[in-house]
């Protein structure tokens, strides 16, 4: 509930602002397309299969449920990656050179990274790689548990974790200490905070929010990256079902972090949150049938 109706939010403000939307901008658009994609086309099942103590829908949903999370959760990570980059690129270049990263560029970014995400969830699907169940029994992913048992497995695990993990991890952790680096060299050089230009100052508040939503989407997947790994080395039946369970949560919480970071970091979007939320509600008087909607009392409660 929280991932749909915080990240529509954000799909509704950016709708609302598309003539306004600057260029990395559209990176956080299609991250909350990603989020919401996810919670729309996973979360019923996993919760239906959760009430019934059983997976729901064998072997088919199983297949479906797990290529979904593979092309979202890549999609999300490239996304982040990217948008690192280019947070890096804008506040490591000239003013000129920052306006070379044109909405234009960041499209056909965005079409590489559905690509890019789409082909590494259907390789499984043509015979390179194998999805299976979760070892807790409600929810299905990558076969980790095939690393050993044939070439197949381990290569397709082994470069999948090196090319949507790994490297897009670390492209995100230098791309972030870069641009600390850059923002405390040019802060040494203005002694006096209150000379400090606007501008730097949006910069360093743009960058703090890119990187809380990174730490906040690689720490949610963390323990479940750990759980996967401790499964490719060692039976599934080593670890408790709940000790399986609770990182495979944890980490589909990802989707719900970042509407209430904008929110906290972003005037325009609490703004724009404010407005669409009397929208509503005069929408709400306007259709109202009840004669008693026109009392003071209820038109101050429905504004």
């Amino acid at each position: 509930i929280l991932t749909i109706l915080g990240n529509s939010a954000v799909l509704a403000t950016a709708v609302k602002r598309s003539s306004l939307l600057k260029s990395p901008e559209l990176l956080t658009v299609n991250l909350a397309v990603a989020d919401i994609g996810m919670a729309i086309s996973m979360y019923p099942l996993a919760i239906a299969s959760a009430w019934n103590h059983a997976w729901l829908g064998g072997d088919a949903s199983c297949v479906y449920y797990a290529l979904m999370g593979f092309l979202f959760g890549v999609c999300s990570m490239m996304t982040l990656c990217a948008m690192a980059v280019i947070r890096f690129l804008v506040t490591n270049s000239s003013k000129s050179n920052s306006k070379k990263i044109t909405k234009k560029t960041v499209r056909i970014l965005i079409t590489f990274i559905w690509l890019y995400s789409l082909l590494w969830a259907i390789l499984p699907l043509v015979g390179w790689g194998y999805y299976g169940p979760e070892p807790f029994g409600i929810s299905c992913t990558i076969a980790w548990s095939k690393f050993h048992n044939s070439n197949n497995g381990f290569s397709f695990i082994l470069s999948m974790f090196l090319l949507c993990t790994v490297l897009p991890a670390l492209t995100i952790v230098a791309c972030y200490l870069g641009i600390a680096w850059k923002v405390h060299k040019a802060y040494q050089e203005i002694q006096n905070i209150d000379r400090i230009p606007n501008a730097a100052k949006l910069e360093k508040k743009l960058t703090l929010m890119a990187v809380l939503i990174s730490v906040g989407f690689l720490s949610s997947w963390t323990p479940y990256a750990a759980a996967s790994f401790w499964s490719i080395f060692n039976s599934s039946d080593s670890l408790q079902p709940i000790v399986t369970l609770l990182p495979c949560l944890f980490a589909k919480s990802s989707t719900a972090y970042n509407p209430f970071i904008y929110y906290i970091f972003s005037k325009t979007f609490r703004r724009e949150i404010k407005e669409l939320q009397c929208c509503c509600g005069w929408r709400v008087h306007f259709f109202s049938t009840n004669n008693s909607a026109d009392t003071p009392a209820s038109m101050m409660w429905s504004g």
